[in-house]
């Protein structure tokens, strides 16, 4: 696989503080590199190092086989989408077609280009209207194509969704991973949203506290997160720390408080963990009610302490020594009669624990 950008021991201070500490980041040609994590983890800093606009106290950033570019070539080479659109005061055509004549192309390439993004990005019809008056959707449309056109070997995008209302962000998800798909264009994209990750990420970066905490393929980042940190940030809501003490009939036995637990994996008895478990993965049946033989090997008797209405599904938090967080259908919470202080039966798949060691022998 090539590589388009590598980022090597890129340190960045605030004063005297370190906001991003990378030793090495490689973006490669063709892939949608997403740069995850919460406000503050050092995103738009990195993606801004990447772009040349902010030079780091030390390291280096090198553009494919280019080993010395200028600001101007290099950025020549690079186009960028920001949350704000920043139009100028100037029909969406025009705007579009800014990049290409200050770029000096001739005016039958510049028009071709933009007739062709303006459709990929189904503002064709209101090519002649006026920025002022365009919809936060559509002036970031009019972004994208602008961005696009330039056919530019790497587009930055940082959070360029995150103004938006969520059917026109849905919609605009769509459309760019579809283009991505047709294009393989390379493109590094910063987003706080765990879905807009899943969505159109090739991989992800998690970001916190200006360290990159973890780099996979997107789906093994939401799966098998490497530190509790990471899986906190994922959505893991239950994360509870336990030892394993046995192996039978090829499951690991983990002692977690008074309870035990059944998980797949391949970790040395002794070992301190951290069992990792979506609320998803839950289903709760009522303390007295007949369970039928399943998969499911985990079985946990708790207490409902609270139960938060989220619309179609309630979040039920439970308690059994340790805190167990599961969701379930707004449906389901009526028809078993789910109230606090009622004794429920967690139950859950060993395949469903994702098991994180913490490096300790318990002695």
């Amino acid at each position: 696989m090539t590589t388009l950008l590598e980022l090597h021991n890129i340190i960045v201070q605030a004063g005297k503080i370190t906001i991003l500490n990378v030793p090495e980041l490689a973006v490669n040609k063709g892939e949608v590199l997403v740069l995850l994590g919460p406000n503050g983890a050092g995103k738009s800093t990195l993606l801004q190092v990447a772009a040349g606009l902010i030079k780091p106290i030390s390291g280096s950033v090198l553009f494919s086989t280019y080993k010395k570019l200028s600001d101007l070539n290099f950025r020549r080479k690079v186009s960028t989408v920001f949350q704000s659109p920043l139009l100028l005061n100037d029909t969406i055509e025009k705007n579009i077609a800014s990049g290409l004549k200050f770029r000096g192309l001739h005016n039958e390439e510049i028009n071709q280009r933009v007739q062709f993004w303006m459709e990929q990005l189904h503002i064709l019809p209101i090519a002649k209207r006026h920025a002022k008056i365009l919809s936060g959707g559509e002036a970031q449309r009019v972004s994208l194509a602008r961005a696009f056109c330039l056919e530019t070997e790497l587009i930055l995008m940082d959070e360029p969704f995150s103004a938006l209302d969520n059917p026109t962000r849905q919609g605009l998800l769509d459309d760019l991973r579809n283009i991505f798909t047709r294009t393989n264009q390379t493109c590094i994209y910063v987003t706080h949203d765990l879905e807009e990750a899943l969505s159109i990420g090739d991989r992800v970066a998690v970001l916190l506290n200006g360290k990159i905490h973890q780099l996979s393929q997107t789906q093994e980042v939401f799966s098998h997160p490497s530190t509790p940190e990471v899986a906190a940030f994922m959505g893991v809501d239950n994360i509870i720390p336990g030892s394993v003490f046995g192996l039978e009939n090829n499951m690991l036995q983990i002692q977690a408080d008074h309870a035990i637990f059944e998980a797949v994996g391949n970790i040395a008895i002794g070992t301190q963990v951290y069992i990792c478990l979506r609320p998803e993965d839950i289903t709760l049946f009522n303390d007295n009610q007949e369970i039928k033989p399943s998969s499911a090997r985990n079985h946990v008797s708790c207490q409902i302490t609270q139960i938060i209405n989220q619309g179609p599904f309630m979040r039920v938090q439970l308690q059994s020594g340790f805190s167990l967080t599961a969701l379930v259908t707004s449906r389901s919470v009526k028809e078993m009669e789910l109230e606090v202080g009622k004794t429920v039966l967690a139950v859950f798949k060993a395949s469903a624990i994702h098991l994180i060691s913490s490096g300790k022998i318990r002695t």
